[in-house]
């Protein structure tokens, strides 16, 4: 019943912000036109389109919003006019109340947050779609930013989520290509994510994470900012963090202003990303321009900062191993390699003939090599691969969903950046030099040094394990003549049902004689 009202709200939303005129505005058919016409009822909407997604996106909540976010970095997908007002949805959804925000604090720290802090501002810094954020100082004197979950916002997805498993279940009984997609695997990890949103304790977690993994001890520091976590002031509710302070990424000209190549900065986003991925299998997965920002203090002059570390991907040794490989083989210009490493993953059926596939990555690939990132769609190039596999039944992986997302986001970022920044040959020599270091001695060396703990407890127990199963009782020959009893027994039992069987024949064909007889 929920899901039946959701829905309806969802169509009146759209007709209310005039939705169907925004589509078939785009759509160039004479029936288009003729449509277009009876909608607008002989007048335009009031408001631009652009303005009017937005509002309906805010209207319709968080899943909504975050649709809106993604879309907001491809502007080489829809109109620039649409792009800048959907990049508003990033850090200026519309706050709730200061006093409620107050309440959920007190109730989940046990005090007023102008007990709790020197100071705390009750205007919100931010507000995005599922928490918003509030300055605040710590009586120490440490300046800490305040991020408190918005009321009621549970209720609120599990509607959502409801609306999504009926419509995955339909596309994936109706559609053609519903079963291949996985449409139910891919709307069940959504709700882990979103649910993973929605504790703010988990969020901490995976912030103070991400601090480990670019912290000083792992050499990377100046790549990758991340605020420390304050876990005195955290609950479910609420995450205080160390506040950052910096420049938004999308803002270019003030990066310019303050000095910093904004050319290197779209190298280093990049070298970011893939280090994530394939380093430490554990990405930032929400790297809107929202979320990202660049240092401009004197001592940490264009470092890139992190925030929002709601929803966070992970991935396996195999994804891992399997991700370079394929990238490594696009790269060169492999495609049979490409081919191979689909057919052996079993991602397509094994059937499927090598050269065939080969060449139809290779007519969609080769098009886009030896561009700069401006000419460059990275969605038109997976789009046409979707196509493509349709043709060869390629299975889609939910797992690598948001790892494609956030890759999506990082050509978006890095478009701003640097239009003539080239992707591929950015992130080959990385990998290049992550994949000789898994696979040749160093890895080996790695790998041997991880398992040395394990190993230095099990072989001093070695010898004496040896010794003991050398001196244990032959028990060969007494299972030997088990199997031999087991073996007569098995073929009297095989002769008794075969002369059973013969006399049961022989009275089934006297009653059937004597039958016959009458």
């Amino acid at each position: 019943m929920f899901t039946i009202f959701r829905l309806a709200h969802i169509v009146f939303v759209a007709l209310r912000y005039r939705l169907d005129e925004l589509v078939l505005s785009g759509i160039k058919h004479p029936v288009a036109y003729a449509l277009l016409r009876i909608v607008r009822f002989g007048r335009p909407p009031k408001m631009a389109r652009g303005l009017r997604l937005r509002l309906a996106l805010e209207t319709l909540g968080p899943i909504y919003v975050k649709f809106g976010q993604v879309l907001s970095t491809r502007r080489d997908l829809i109109p620039l006019d649409v792009a800048i007002e959907l990049a508003m949805l990033q850090d200026r959804v519309p706050p709730f109340p200061s006093d409620v925000a107050a309440a959920s604090i007190e109730a989940a720290l046990g005090a007023s947050p102008h007990t709790l802090f020197k100071h705390f501002e009750t205007d919100p810094v931010a507000s995005a779609s599922i928490a918003q954020v509030h300055f605040a100082v710590l009586h120490d004197g440490r300046d800490v930013a305040v991020k408190v979950l918005r009321p009621g916002m549970r209720d609120i997805i599990e509607k959502d989520l409801a609306l999504l498993r009926v419509l995955a279940g339909l596309v994936e009984r109706m559609a053609a290509d519903g079963r291949r997609l996985k449409p139910r695997q891919v709307v069940a990890e959504f709700d882990n994510y979103l649910h993973d949103e929605l504790d703010l304790i988990r969020e901490a977690s995976n912030c103070s994470q991400l601090r480990r993994n670019f912290s000083v001890e792992s050499g990377r520091e100046e790549l990758l900012m991340v605020p420390e976590v304050v876990w005195e002031y955290c609950a479910t509710t609420v995450f205080t963090m160390e506040r950052m302070y910096g420049i938004p990424v999308s803002h270019i000209d003030r990066l310019r202003a303050a000095g910093i190549d904004t050319k290197e900065l779209g190298r280093k986003g990049v070298e970011i990303f893939f280090t994530q991925v394939f380093a430490d299998g554990f990405f930032h997965a929400d790297m809107h321009p929202g979320n990202i920002y660049v240092s401009d203090e004197p001592a940490t002059l264009g470092r890139y900062i992190a925030l929002d570390f709601g929803i966070v991907g992970s991935l396996s040794e195999f994804d891992k191993n399997y991700l370079a490989q394929n990238f490594l083989a696009f790269f060169q210009r492999d495609y049979h390699r490409v081919a191979q490493l689909h057919i052996e993953s079993g991602w397509v059926p094994p059937t499927t003939r090598e050269e065939e596939l080969e060449g139809a990555v290779r007519a969609v690939c080769e098009p886009y090599f030896d561009r700069p990132l401006s000419e460059i769609s990275l969605g038109q190039v997976l789009l046409r691969l979707f196509q493509t596999s349709r043709r060869f039944n390629v299975e889609i992986q939910p797992q690598l969903v948001l790892l494609q997302k956030t890759l999506l986001n990082i050509e978006g970022i890095g478009r701003e950046l640097d239009p003539n920044l080239d992707l591929w040959q950015t992130a080959k020599p990385y990998l290049e030099k992550w994949m000789h270091e898994r696979v040749g001695l160093k890895g080996l060396r790695t790998q041997l040094e991880k398992e040395a703990a394990q190993w230095s407890q099990i072989l001093p127990q070695i010898p004496r394990l040896v010794y003991a199963n050398l001196n244990r009782t032959d028990t060969g020959p007494a299972l030997n003549l088990e199997l031999q009893r087991l073996r007569r027994a098995q073929e009297q039992t095989n002769r008794l049902l075969v002369a059973l069987s013969a006399i049961a024949a022989v009275a089934l064909g006297v009653a059937v004689w004597a039958l016959t007889r009458q």
